[in-house]
């Protein structure tokens, strides 16, 4: 039987359909050292794993085990990696396990510290508006809208074209400029006068930090396997979280400034967190390898961060489960035909409706809370402080959710938790009379609610799998992003000035987003499993001979080839 490529329901692993003996036989006959036998891998560092043995074999089976389908997936001469490929080369487990935690350190911690800086300079208003923000500036609610509309509408124009600049220059490059260029406004925030000034400077921090999540997705993609991202990404996530909490903490301190130098507070933390971000910026570029076989320099040491048999192992074990990783060098730009070819992918488009519509219920009530404690009757300082409980237990759902969709093998209906879990408190919204309600007790909702299991890591990692290809992959994360920025758009115009102090009629348009969202993820669900026995009667109705010829000739690409199964 011959050796085909195909993807599991979760599209976790590469599925090899030769048999475990006929593996073994084939390689003794050809004097190919013998594969590992599958094992379950941990998702998370605490899990117990089953009885395994940590020094037997961890290559994986995969396409490259044999020579018909081999020559279909043999990396291009052009990689940056291709000097570390070898079908035949093999590891322990205990040797993956370690190079893996390595990798976290080295490459996984810096990415994270490096979005707490993005998000310290793009939610900073947030505390902002405690210290009499909008008062100092001569603005209204609608403007801080305004403000928020500008910002997002800038963040997602510039999604795509950060993306396609990252692919040319490289995203070790791009992401440093980016991080140095965007805390030259932030800092510049310091000296605002009114509404012109702060509009242009939403827009510039919106155009300087657009496209560079989805930049950072794709260089995590070059040292992972697919279903250790999402994990790894609710990580990144909990970064952006800690930095919400680590912002609280640092207003509450200077925000204390207010009448240093004449100068109000906002404007110190505007200063000193944009001066923070300088630093992060100026050590990422002497951080940030272009790949793992690209870590010697002046500063990361003249052997670089892993060795030559490390480096086969990252490449090796990569590549083993998702061959089309090799497709496209890290340094090769997207060309306006493979643009087009991507943006014409209907397939992921049920993905970028999620990514609208998922936060909508939730982030109104979000980019206001500060300015709602503080008319419950807290005080500014309290109001800073109060963000942090709500910003824990988020911090909280957002792992066991992420947890639970790999657990359970199950990315729609996990996701959609979040969308059940809002129903309940955005009635109370509705229905409630907060003047009569203790404030206390509206907090503790409040918090509740906030604390919702967000989805985002488990979707960006779900568009991730269902790409299948390097340059489907590179747009499509763009295009994600933009969608969640579009959503953020119009979250940002649900409550108006007219509507305050409640937003009754606010509510009620969430409560209507939030049920119909219920219905999107359904839908989803349904188009994935469509499609899946689709493309399952086609592959099935086709001999061994047929598979083998459309492998050899098929001009189909990324999702659109007939071997792979979508995500859902």
């Amino acid at each position: 039987m011959a050796t085909v490529f195909t993807k599991d329901k979760s599209a976790e692993a590469t599925v090899v359909s030769l048999s475990d003996s006929d593996v073994s036989v084939n390689a003794q006959r050809q004097g190919i050292p013998e594969l590992g036998l599958p094992v379950k891998q941990k998702q998370f560092w605490w899990q117990k794993r089953g009885a395994y043995d940590p020094d037997a074999t961890a290559t994986q089976p995969s396409v490259f085990d044999d020579k018909d389908s081999a020559e279909k997936y043999q990396p291009p001469s052009n990689w940056e990696n291709v000097h570390r490929f070898d079908p035949l080369f093999r590891w322990t487990w205990r040797e993956e396990n370690s190079l893996i935690r390595k990798v976290d350190f080295r490459i996984m911690v810096w990415a994270c510290i490096m979005f707490m800086a993005l998000e310290l300079d793009r939610s900073n208003l947030m505390q902002a508006l405690t210290d009499n923000f909008l008062v100092d500036l001569h603005m209204t609610t609608n403007d801080y809208n305004l403000g928020n509309t500008v910002f997002k509408l800038s963040f997602m124009c510039a999604e795509l074209p950060s993306q396609l600049v990252s692919k040319w220059m490289g995203p070790d490059r791009w992401i440093p400029l980016q991080i140095f260029l965007w805390s030259i406004v932030a800092v510049s925030q310091f000296w605002l006068t009114g509404r012109p000034s702060f509009l242009v400077t939403r827009a510039l921090l919106g155009i300087l930090q657009g496209g560079f999540i989805p930049d950072i997705i794709l260089y995590l993609s070059y040292f992972y396997k697919h279903f250790e991202m999402s994990i790894r990404l609710s990580f990144f996530w909990m970064a952006m979280s800690l930095a919400d909490i680590l912002s609280a903490i640092l207003a509450y301190g200077l925000l204390h400034m207010r009448g240093v130098a004449g100068k109000s507070g906002w404007r110190w933390l505007f200063l000193v967190e944009g001066l923070l971000t300088l630093v992060i910026g100026l050590l990422s570029a002497v951080l940030m390898p272009p790949g793992p076989c690209q870590t010697k320099s002046w500063f990361r040491g003249k052997n670089g961060w892993f060795s030559e048999r490390e480096e086969k192992i990252i490449v090796n074990r990569v590549l083993r489960e998702d061959p089309t990783k090799s497709t496209m060098h890290n340094r090769q730009p997207i060309t306006p035909s493979t643009l087009w070819k991507s943006l014409c992918d209907y397939d992921l488009w049920p993905l970028y409706i999620i990514g609208l519509i998922f936060q909508i219920p939730i982030t109104p009530q979000n980019q206001y809370l500060t300015l709602s404690l503080k008319g419950l009757g807290f005080t500014t300082f309290q109001s800073n402080l109060l963000t942090i409980p709500y910003t824990v237990g988020h911090i909280i759902t957002m792992l066991l959710v992420t947890y639970l969709s790999e657990v359970w093998n199950e990315l729609t209906l996990t996701s959609m938790i979040g969308q059940v879990w809002a129903l309940p408190f955005i009635i109370f919204f509705v229905v409630a009379d907060i003047t009569t309600t203790s404030k206390w007790a509206v907090f503790a909702i409040t918090t509740v609610f906030l604390a919702y299991p967000n989805p985002h890591p488990i979707q960006v990692n779900w568009n991730s799998r269902n790409s299948n290809s390097v340059r489907s992959r590179t747009v499509s994360a763009a295009c994600y992003n933009m969608a969640v920025q579009a959503g953020g758009v119009i979250s940002s115009n649900i409550f108006r000035a007219d509507d305050a102090p409640h937003y009754k009629r606010g509510n009620r348009q969430l409560l209507a987003i939030a049920c119909g969202n219920i219905g999107i993820y359904l839908l989803t669900k349904v188009y994935y499993v469509w499609r899946n026995k689709r493309r399952d009667a086609k592959w099935n109705a086709m001999t061994e001979d047929e598979r083998l010829a459309y492998l050899a000739t098929t001009k189909d690409e990324g999702s659109k080839r007939l071997d792979f199964r979508f995500a859902h």
